[in-house]
């Protein structure tokens, strides 16, 4: 057996009496321990002077599957001028070459988020014709364990279901076959829809307006998912890329989006991108209190944020409506626009937030007011919907954002004159508290997806542990851990990745009637036969997929309506 103590630390687990308290904590085998002051350890961590917190967990984070490759493929200047600057850097001989910039390859992205403290991250746009690709992305991403949520309600098996009025049971054995099949975490629903209707020239679809060839609404089909997604007894709820995003006034959208859960659990995703109201000269103004008024009244629904900061990256979705909409005011002049069979879609499209401009700087000036105005901590997580607002890199300098008024005015004064002047931000008084942080971005997420052994630091909790350097600066503080722990091995040093384990895979394993699920290909026509067929995950591959790490699969306790 394996038994490490850290000394002394200053304990932030707000899951647990005594959030805040100096005192040691003990790990054996992975798990946190409770060991006696005098016991003898194998190895022991002086972790005086610094914050321990559980490894951090990112809820929504685009780090696998084919529109990540593309967003990587997009910016290869990019790439070469970050490979010049760090030529004759001291080289870390564990770290094999990988591209960075603000789409990272997979290997840099395990690098990158071991090295601010990060443990686990999920991919929130798994098509269900891609997840092997995905899987096996995903895998390649050293350190981190992950998972990844599916995404239904534009695919043409769902959609031609709905359009015939199956019943309720079947639509939840469809969907707990794919989640299955592909071994999904979850289910995400994108611009439900209007990926499918833009593939019949539909350049627009409301909440209430239907699909111009299958005659459903967004609503309906939101309504339908949320159902099979509450049935199954999936740990994290419908996971909604709602209608209209960044569109001007689509607070209505995203408002008449909670209504049509009627009480079913939803977690509505980059919530920046969708509280924009209409008002004043522009025609387009911040809507984050009246979206945060409502989710503060309604607690089946959690949101992320999907936060904007300023500089160049890439936006990378499966909404082709709006991705090819805001092609456009790409930066530099160039996109990818792709239909994924019947199944899917993908947009990729380039683009620099600009401090002097309007628009992005009331987007930046709307997410941290959603993150201030929310009251409870527990249903909104922290995310930059990397890369599309930011990339995950900027965490740090996010959580200063939120920690420090000071510095979140000075921020403020330097954007565009009108947001500065007007913006709701310069009277919110709020900064998070180290707790809330660590809920943001810990124990939130862990229990929005379920996790109950992760997200704290309490006894029989997987040893997954950051240790940070407490500095008056909590950017300097949260950008570099000073130790990472991932499942109670040592594998961050002062800010430097020191061993590169695999990450393990969470899949969620949900019952249905397995007979329903094989007559799923005749059911779909001819269109993506073969591919259903074909579409299941052997546990051995799924193992290939990971290198041999371990599988962590969920179970799913079955709820009626």
């Amino acid at each position: 057996m394996s038994t490490l103590r850290l000394r002394g630390g200053r304990v932030i687990d707000p899951v647990h009496p005594g959030s805040g308290e100096l005192r040691d904590l003990g790990v054996r085998d992975g798990r946190i321990v409770a060991l006696p002051p005098d016991a003898p350890v194998d190895q022991e961590i002086d972790a005086r002077g610094c914050l321990v917190m559980a490894g951090g967990i990112d809820l929504h984070s685009h780090i696998g599957g084919g529109k990540v490759n593309l967003a990587r493929l997009l910016l290869p200047e990019l790439q070469r001028r970050e490979a010049e600057a760090a030529r004759g850097r001291p080289a870390n001989p564990l770290e094999w070459p990988s591209c960075g910039g603000c789409a990272p390859g997979t290997l840099a992205t395990g690098y990158r988020y071991a090295e601010m403290g990060y443990t686990a991250a999920f991919e929130p746009a798994m098509s269900a014709g891609n997840a092997r690709q995905a899987h096996l992305e995903m895998g390649d991403v050293p350190i981190l364990d992950h998972g990844a949520y599916v995404m239904l309600g534009n695919d043409e098996l769902l959609l031609r279901l709905l359009h015939d009025g199956a019943p309720p049971e079947l639509l939840r054995d469809a969907v707990g076959h794919t989640v299955a099949a592909t071994r999904a975490m979850g289910v995400k629903v994108v611009n439900p829809g209007g990926i499918s209707a833009f593939k019949f020239n539909q350049r627009r679809l409301d909440v209430d307006e239907a699909h111009v060839h299958w005659g459903v609404t967004p609503r309906r089909i939101v309504q339908a998912l949320a159902r099979a997604v509450h049935e199954l007894g999936l740990a994290h709820p419908l996971h909604i890329h709602a209608s209209n995003l960044g569109v001007a006034g689509n607070i209505g959208s995203t408002l008449a989006t909670i209504d049509a859960l009627e009480g079913l659990r939803g977690h509505l995703t980059h919530v920046q991108f969708h509280a924009y109201g209409d008002d004043g000269p522009k025609k387009f103004s911040s809507a984050a209190l009246r979206l945060a008024e409502k989710v503060n009244a309604t607690p089946n629904v959690s949101i992320d944020v999907g936060q904007v900061l300023f500089g160049q990256t890439v936006t990378a979705s499966g909404d082709t409506m709006r991705q090819f909409a805001q092609s456009g005011f790409a930066h530099p002049r160039k996109s990818v626009i792709a239909d994924l069979e019947c199944d899917a879609g993908c947009g990729v499209v380039p683009f620099r937030y600009r401090e002097p401009s309007y628009v992005n700087a009331l987007q930046w000036s709307i997410g941290l007011e959603l993150f201030l105005q929310c009251r409870d901590p527990w249903r909104i997580v922290l995310t930059t919907d990397h890369p599309n607002g930011a990339p995950f890199t900027s965490y740090p300098h996010l959580i200063r954002l939120l920690m420090d008024k000071d510095f979140r005015d000075a921020q403020l004064a330097r954007l565009h004159p009108d947001v500065a002047a007007q913006s709701a931000l310069r009277d919110i008084r709020r900064e998070l508290t180290l707790d809330e942080v660590a809920i943001l971005t810990r124990a939130g997420p862990a229990r929005l997806l379920g996790l109950a052994d992760r997200g704290h630091l309490g006894p029989g909790a997987v040893a997954d542990v950051a240790v940070y350097r407490e500095a008056a600066d909590p950017e300097a503080t949260f950008s570099r851990a000073a130790w990472l722990l991932k499942d109670g091995r040592p594998v961050v040093r002062d800010g430097q990745v020191i061993d590169t384990p695999a990450g393990g895979v969470h899949f969620a394993t949900p019952a249905y009637d397995e007979a329903a699920g094989e007559a799923l290909p005749e059911r779909a026509g001819g269109y993506l036969a073969e591919t259903l067929r074909l579409q299941p995950i052997g546990h051995d591959e799924l193992c290939a997929c990971c290198h041999g790490a371990r599988l962590l699969p969920s179970a799913c306790e079955a709820r009626p309506l």
